[in-house]
Formats: C-alpha cells, structure tokens, sequence
C-alpha cells in the first residue's frame, strides 16, 4: 500500500500524518491487492480539510469532510470511504453470486473531474483523471458511479462498444444516455 499524506496552509506533525495512516489501516483489511492513497491536509479560515482518495485496481474512492478539528475531518472522510467499500463488497458479492464473473477489474474507464467551485466562475478542467475504457453492463457502470459519488458516469457498454452515460435523476431514479 502506498500513502501519501500532503498538508497545505498547515504544518505536517508526525502525529496527524501517523493519525492519518492509522486510520486507512482500516480499510486495507477489505484488500488484498496494491492500493494507491492520496490524503491532503488543509486549512482555511479556520476550517480543517481532510481530502482522502483511494486508487485500487481502477476503483476510485473519496471522502472529503470539513470541521474545525483536523483529526475530526480525517475521521469523517475515512467514515465515508469505509462505508463506500462496504457498500461496494456487498454489491460485489450479490453480482458475484448472481453472475459469478464480477471483479475489480471490472471498473476501468475514462473519467474527467472538476472543482465544482471553479466551475462556476470561470468553467476550466483542474484535473483529469484517464483510465482505460473497458466494456462494462449497465448495472456496473451504475454501481461505479455510485462508489464514486457522482451525478453521472461515462462508460462504454459492454453490449454494443458505444459509449453510454449513466445519470441521476431529480427523481432519485437512474437515467441512461446512449450514443
């Protein structure tokens, strides 16, 4: 497992940065493969930012969480990381015995993010994210957005090679968009 623990607008103690690996411990324990973990510490105007992102096997995870309490902020980002491979494994598994194919090699494909913030003042990419676009059923493609806690997913469809968008409703229903 690789961690990397960054701080900005504050000092990176010994404390928080063991604190902060401590705490990713305990999702390593669902894992058995190599996963990539990037924690960045930050403070603004009094509020601690703890911004988590896990990378296994093309699986993103992220927790975000605010307080006035650094250690609070990591606690609750790896709260809503731990919930999400929970949720995860259980979908994993019903797939798995419905289907007996599923696996995380499964959720690859192309994904570009953005600063919602940014986006409404000036519309600009600050990051992107590329991995490769492997076919996947509509369910999986709904799953991984999902795990990623966003609004809509880009994925090409397993049955036909097109690419599809997977979306959420106002309604709380899934949309399909297909090209």
């Amino acid at each position: 497992m690789n961690i990397t623990v960054n701080a900005k607008h504050t000092t990176l103690t010994d404390a928080i940065k063991d604190y902060s690996e401590k705490k990713i411990q305990k999702i390593a324990k669902y894992f058995d493969d190599h996963m990539d973990v990037h924690v960045n510490l930050n403070v603004e105007k009094n509020m601690h930012i703890a911004e988590i992102f896990v990378n296994v096997k093309g699986m993103f995870l992220k927790g975000i969480e605010r307080s006035e309490d650094m250690y609070a902020s990591i606690d609750m980002a790896m709260d809503k990381i731990e919930r999400q491979v929970v949720k995860y494994k259980e979908k994993l598994q019903s797939r798995k015995g419905a289907e007996g194919r599923a696996s995380m090699d499964d959720l690859k494909l192309n994904v570009y993010d953005y600063d919602e913030e940014s986006a409404i003042d000036e519309p600009k990419i600050v990051i992107t994210k590329s991995l490769p676009a492997k076919p996947m059923d509509i369910e999986e493609a709904i799953m991984q957005m999902d795990l990623m806690n966003k609004n809509f997913f880009v994925f090409r469809n397993a049955e036909n090679s097109e690419i599809n968008v997977v979306y959420k409703r106002d309604d709380g229903k899934v949309g399909l968009i297909e090209s």
